[in-house]
């Protein structure tokens, strides 16, 4: 008599198999993740908040710079560095890392300063901007650039611009700075030539000289 069931051959198992637990797993997975995610974006959505849309082509704005109000074509991509320098050619202020670590960009809005290459120049608005060409008052220069000169507190000149920016308002915002005032004021401004000796002897002379 004939053996139905040969050697080796198994029995089918009841139930699911691993293949097919898995692949079940997997579309379930899946499922749950697609789930997730139209329900957040539906969410998103809903916190959306409609505002004014620019660009992309360029458009018109003004902007007061240094005491004068300017008129300007920019892209809504613009920098304000890149709208000072390129469109308004007040090429003092200096583009160097790009990305708000050198401070070689430094310029002040409604006197505080800022890095004009983080600052989109549409969000500049009605704020009035101070650049390195507007330091010096009736011909004369501020006490600090007078003192960078003395003091021959800049070599390259990459960093300066930005270097004085921050020293000149230490000195107009504080009558009587110390050595670590002036290293606190200065901390974000990067030197690669390594000037900073002459640049805080200079602001410390600067500051007892507009007291």
């Amino acid at each position: 008599m004939e053996n139905k069931k040969q050697k080796g051959e198994s029995k089918p198992t009841k139930g699911i198999s691993r293949r097919s637990f898995i692949r079940g797993a997997g579309l379930s997975t899946a499922g749950s993740v697609l789930m997730t995610t139209n329900a957040f974006a539906l969410d998103y959505k809903e916190q959306l908040v409609t505002g004014k849309e620019f660009g992309p082509d360029a458009m018109t704005i003004k902007m007061k710079v240094n005491g004068i109000t300017k008129s300007l074509s920019v892209e809504p991509r613009t920098t304000l560095a890149s709208a000072l320098r390129d469109h308004l050619e007040l090429t003092g202020t200096k583009v160097v890392c790009d990305r708000g670590s050198c401070s070689a960009c430094t310029v002040y809005l409604d006197g505080e300063p800022v890095n004009s290459c983080m600052l989109s120049v549409l969000d500049v608005g009605e704020k009035e901007v101070t650049t390195i060409e507007g330091i010096a008052k009736n011909g004369e220069l501020h006490p600090v650039q007078q003192a960078f000169i003395e003091h021959d507190a800049s070599q390259c000149g990459y960093c300066t611009p930005g270097m004085v920016m921050s020293c000149v308002h230490l000195v107009d915002n504080n009558p009587a700075p110390d050595l670590e005032d002036v290293k606190k004021a200065t901390r974000g401004n990067l030197c690669r030539c390594g000037t900073y000796p002459h640049v805080f002897k200079a602001t410390l002379d600067a500051s007892k000289k507009t007291i």
